[in-house]
């Protein structure tokens, strides 16, 4: 067996994944399956597909056991970990890593949703958000290569859990900072009680809010770039669409006190063309993998509502991310790379752990990377995500749910545990590993949860069950005015409150 390998990458994050397979979010893909399949919307079905299971392609009902029980393993992830001296969860679980400040993001969301559905109270959800919220307000920013944690409002990708200040070489990332500024904009808009604590998330979370230089980062072109390094200045990077940094735009173009210019909106809508099409059966605005789908959906609803360029395409972003999924499920189905497991009940591709840098057999394996196809090609080894399935249980109810449900009765604890289904496993794979273990029935079987990718599986399982997360940023001033500025009208009655 001819194999070579590569090393692990706990803080590897998903600029720097999709560079690695020569990706970047402003260039177009490159079709890289590791299976040596060629792209496009039809093929036939492979051999090596599993028969179908025996579950059927209906919408779990919001009292079904096992969403329940996959909810409450996802919160308690946040709870459990999050509970360190600057109230920062680390990034993974069980391997020792920093946090990501995406994942704070959705720490704090998860905070939110846990006082939501009783599972703590909340003065305890309260006290744990000002932890971070503090932190975050009053750790230090500033130009320098060592002790800060941000610079110009910004904040450094990864934080050290012991410090909380920047660890290591991170870079201060809009898209991150983005994300965690999600969660802080939605434990404001849920603690909104007359007491001094729910007071003082409030103030905190609109003064991190209101600090963030947005204009620092936008280029002589209208788009808003990556980040920036102390060591080598601004990162070459911008962020156009279509990818998961549409919350940058719509926050940026809100804010109060550091604004980019509405024209913003079609600087980063320039770039969407090149991404539409029809792959799979479905015509959709598209992305590979699928958290970009993901990402901006467990805050912003967006049914009924559109944007200039969807609504010339008679579509809304909720729609499209159906679209998206479905797509994905029906390459899973016709396997043109052969792997094993997949089919229309097992599928879920996107940025995960992978089993190793290898290649083995004449296939091409990666660790951390972004997977998952569109129109434009992308990348695929075998490595399936269940909480890429997961997310988009609003988008595909049914066919979310008999994924879910068959990765459960087919390979049960293997790949099921404390906080619920492991980050990822490749059937297909069964050699050298460093990034987790090789079992009979799953083949290989990471080892870690990630903060960033069961976020998105909490929300979205609220979203769900009650609605009430996307009720709650429905309330919030700052969501409502970026959307507005954004172009955003209502294509149907769900979309009235954006008027």
């Amino acid at each position: 067996m001819a194999q070579t390998s590569g090393m692990e990458k706990p803080n590897l994050n998903r600029r720097a994944a999709m560079a690695a397979l020569g990706l970047t979010a402003a260039s177009p893909l490159l079709w890289a399956c590791g299976g040596g399949a060629s792209g496009g919307g039809s093929g036939a079905s492979s051999s090596s597909s599993s028969s179908s299971s025996s579950f059927a392609v209906a919408a779990p009902a919001v009292t079904d056991p096992l969403l329940l029980d996959i909810h409450r393993r996802a919160f308690n992830l946040f709870w459990d970990r999050g509970n360190t001296a600057f109230g920062l969860v680390p990034d993974r679980t069980p391997t020792a890593s920093a946090a990501s400040i995406a994942g704070v993001g959705f720490q704090l969301t998860a905070n939110v949703i846990g006082a939501m559905n009783a599972y703590v109270s909340r003065p305890d959800a309260a006290t744990r958000t000002l932890t971070t919220l503090r932190h975050m307000w009053n750790a230090p920013q500033g130009p320098d290569a060592t002790g800060m944690a941000g610079h110009h409002g910004f904040f450094y990708h990864f934080l050290d859990i012991d410090t909380g200040l920047c660890d290591g070489t991170s870079e201060i990332s809009s898209i991150d900072t983005a994300l965690f500024l999600m969660g802080a904009l939605t434990a404001a808009q849920y603690f909104d009680g007359a007491g001094a604590d729910e007071t003082e998330i409030r103030t905190l979370a609109q003064s991190i809010y209101e600090r963030v230089d947005w204009a620092w980062l936008l280029k002589s072109d209208g788009a808003i770039g990556h980040g920036w390094t102390p060591e080598s200045g601004f990162i070459s990077y911008e962020w156009t669409g279509f990818n998961e940094a549409m919350m940058v735009y719509l926050l940026a173009m809100a804010s109060p006190t550091f604004p980019v210019p509405a024209s913003a909106w079609d600087v980063w809508t320039s770039t969407y063309e090149a991404t539409y099409g029809t792959y799979m059966g479905q015509t959709y605005l598209g992305f590979p993998a699928l958290f970009v789908q993901q990402f901006n959906a467990c805050w912003f609803d967006f049914r009924g509502i559109a944007d200039a360029y969807m609504r010339g395409k008679s579509l809304d972003y909720f729609e499209n991310s159906k679209r998206a999924t479905l797509a994905q499920r029906e390459y899973a189905r016709q396997n043109p790379g052969g792997f094993t497991g997949y089919g229309a009940d097992m599928w879920g591709f996107t940025a995960c752990d992978g089993p190793a840098d290898a290649t083995v057999n004449g296939r091409t394996y990666k660790t951390y990377a972004a997977r998952g196809m569109a129109i434009h090609g992308g990348f695929d080894d075998g490595t399936l995500a269940p909480w890429a399935s997961l997310a988009s249980l609003p988008f595909t109810p049914g066919e979310t749910w008999q994924a879910v449900q068959t990765l459960k009765a087919r390979y049960g604890a293997d790949i099921y545990g404390t906080y619920g289904f492991y980050d990822a496993f490749n059937p297909t794979y069964t050699g050298a590993t460093t990034t987790g273990h090789i079992t009979a029935s799953a083949g290989w079987v990471g080892k870690d949860w990630i903060a960033l990718d069961t976020g998105p599986v909490l929300a979205m399982l609220e979203n769900y069950m009650t609605g009430r997360l996307w009720a709650l940023m429905r309330g919030s001033p700052i969501v409502k005015l970026g959307l507005q500025k954004a172009g955003f009208q209502a294509t149907t009655s769900a979309g009235a409150w954006i008027s």
